[in-house]
């Protein structure tokens, strides 16, 4: 889970629905002071939301870009169905494209933090010429390492029969116990259970299942006809930084690691990870 550290809105930024035939969206979107070189679509990752990018938007409406942030369906104040069978890697794909048609302007720069990956390159598979490139932000081939298949088979196997309170104390408790926890504010501590009590359970379920079990797509992201764009931080846990490197080799993509940062560069690191962004946008 990616924490925001402010919940401030960067100068020029609006918040608002996305209409689209798919139904409506909760966006983050800041334009740039001057005509915009393009638009960058930004997807969060499992119990994540738009404001996992606060930090990101600022960064890259100052280089020219438009940034938008969504919530998927059914996170945060996206609405969506209660059942996770809403919540196919199809649909969710279709989301994304259409988001990207509403935007207008042509292709996105489309851009998916951890579970957001897995969604991204379905899109991209789905309508290459949605898209004007593809970074994966801390996303791995396939499956998440053991540490954290535990961690959402255990949310997962909660979920359906517990209070929602009773699995929010569990989670904040395993939370807590990683050696990279970081106390929030009031305020953040505050959003963190509020996002967690507006996202439907049936979207934790079904995305929570895709990251125990997708199988490695080394090989359909190498075909993806965009440029291709590997980040993460050199402290990721989530995948093996192994893992990672040998995906940006196989696939020929752009190869970025953040100095310093962890599973969430978009939130410690958003200077760094926004020069390398615009960097691979412009590069050919």
């Amino acid at each position: 889970m990616s924490k925001p550290r402010s919940l401030a809105l960067p100068s020029g930024t609006r918040a608002y629905l996305l209409e689209t035939p798919r139904g409506r969206f909760a966006v983050l979107d800041c334009e740039p002071a001057g005509p915009a070189l393009g638009t960058a679509l930004l997807l969060p990752g499992f119990t994540g939301s738009k404001e996992d990018f606060l930090a990101l938007l600022e960064p890259l409406a100052r280089a020219g870009y438009r940034a938008v942030a969504v919530d998927g369906r059914g996170q945060h104040e996206s609405p969506g169905p209660r059942g996770a069978s809403g919540y196919t890697p199809r649909a969710l794909a279709e989301d994304v494209i259409a988001q990207a048609a509403a935007l207008g302007g042509g292709p996105v720069h489309l851009v998916g933090h951890s579970f957001g990956g897995l969604v991204a390159r379905a899109a991209v598979r789905l309508a290459p010429r949605s898209f004007a490139s593809l970074t994966l932000l801390s996303s791995g081939p396939g499956h998440v390492g053991p540490e954290q298949r535990a961690k959402i088979r255990l949310l997962r196997a909660a979920l359906p029969v517990l209070p929602s309170a009773v699995v929010w104390a569990v989670t904040r408790w395993l939370d807590s116990r990683d050696p990279a926890y970081e106390p929030e504010t009031p305020d953040v501590a505050e959003f963190l259970r509020q996002r967690w009590f507006n996202t439907r359970p049936g979207q934790l379920i079904a995305a929570g299942r895709q990251l125990r079990t997708e199988p490695d797509r080394t090989e359909q992201i190498a075909a993806l006809p965009v440029p291709l764009h590997v980040a993460y931080g050199d402290g990721e846990t989530v995948w093996t930084l192994d893992e990672l490197a040998a995906l940006a080799r196989a696939t020929d993509a752009r190869h970025t690691v953040v100095a310093g940062a962890a599973h969430s560069p978009n939130v410690t690191h958003p200077e760094a990870l926004a020069s390398s962004l615009t960097d691979f946008w412009t590069t050919p």
